[in-house]
């Protein structure tokens, strides 16, 4: 078993808690509780407030913590401390308090509002959101904190692609089918350049040990 690529294989004896990925989970009192599990080596190395990203990046980071912290932690009390652990470890790495509280005010006003959804409000927003899909087109850029600002790029679709004075919008324009062409909306999308984690680090296991 230790020879299987290189991995070294660690084995304890059965007990009533584990870590599991992400989550420590436990049985108490007859029921499983989780919390999150953070490897010790973990450096928690968020991007910092200079950073080349774009400004949604640091937002969304946030939300999506925040939500994960809600989830995954059987208690409210451990999902506050965890929370209030993850702000000092934002600051921690060059942003300030007075910045951050309004995103994390916002963010668990949106975890509360995705966990008291009901499972038909779930289906019926998925399947509102699959109709706007169909609606929009995507616009993919490598960013670059120099290039043209988002709402540059969107004023430049609606005046000369989406709704040009004077003339028939896209949306209600007809294809060679003679049926509508729908478009109403432009997403602008980002990703970042390669790094040199990217260039330099091996992602695929079965390349180890190759030059």
């Amino acid at each position: 078993m230790q020879q299987w690529y290189g991995l070294t294989w660690t084995f304890t004896e059965p007990s009533k808690t584990v870590d599991f990925m992400d989550l420590t989970i436990s049985i108490v009192d007859g029921k499983i509780e989780t919390t999150i599990f953070e490897k010790s080596q973990n450096l928690y190395l968020y991007i910092p407030p200079h950073s080349s990203h774009q400004r949604g990046v640091l937002t969304g980071l946030i939300f999506g913590q925040v939500l994960r912290f809600c989830r995954l932690c059987t208690h409210r009390q451990d999902a506050d401390a965890k929370i209030k652990q993850f702000i000092q470890r934002v600051m921690a790495r060059g942003h300030k308090k007075d910045d951050l509280l309004p995103i994390f005010e916002r963010a668990e006003i949106n975890a509360t509002k995705y966990l008291r959804r009901t499972e038909a409000e779930s289906e019926q927003m998925a399947k509102d959101k699959w109709k706007q899909s169909k609606k929009q087109v995507f616009f993919h850029l490598q960013y670059h904190p120099e290039d043209p600002q988002t709402r540059e790029i969107q004023k430049l679709w609606r005046d000369l692609v989406s709704d040009p004075p004077g003339e028939t919008p896209l949306c209600n324009l007809t294809n060679g089918s003679q049926e509508r062409v729908g478009i109403s909306k432009l997403v602008v999308t980002y990703s970042r350049p390669l790094n040199l984690r990217n260039r330099f680090t091996v992602r695929d296991i079965h390349c180890r040990g190759k030059p």
